[in-house]
């Protein structure tokens, strides 16, 4: 006699996993979209950058291209970190 496919309940492991996947793909999600947004402010801070300004702009420009760049550093560890857990 065939043996009968018993469908089983998803255990609270299972349940937290599916959670912890589905959470860790909208991270993915938002770390994109925050990559699109340092990239838009990185290209308005170097326009800047090219343009005649006096002392004291110069050095907000140098502050927003620094911090950009750190932003942009921390977001792809953020995603690294992500794309890691992912793979789990």
């Amino acid at each position: 006699m065939p043996e009968k496919h018993v469908v089983r309940p998803k255990t609270e492991n299972s349940n937290a996993k599916s959670d912890a996947h589905r959470d860790v793909e909208k991270l993915r999600s938002l770390a994109h979209d925050l990559s699109n947004s340092i990239e838009a402010i990185m290209q308005a801070s170097y326009l800047l950058s090219q343009a005649k300004l006096d002392a004291g702009s110069k050095r907000w420009v140098q502050l927003l291209q620094t911090s950009s760049d750190e932003a942009a550093q921390i977001n792809r560890e953020i995603r690294k970190l992500l794309r890691a857990m992912s793979e789990q």
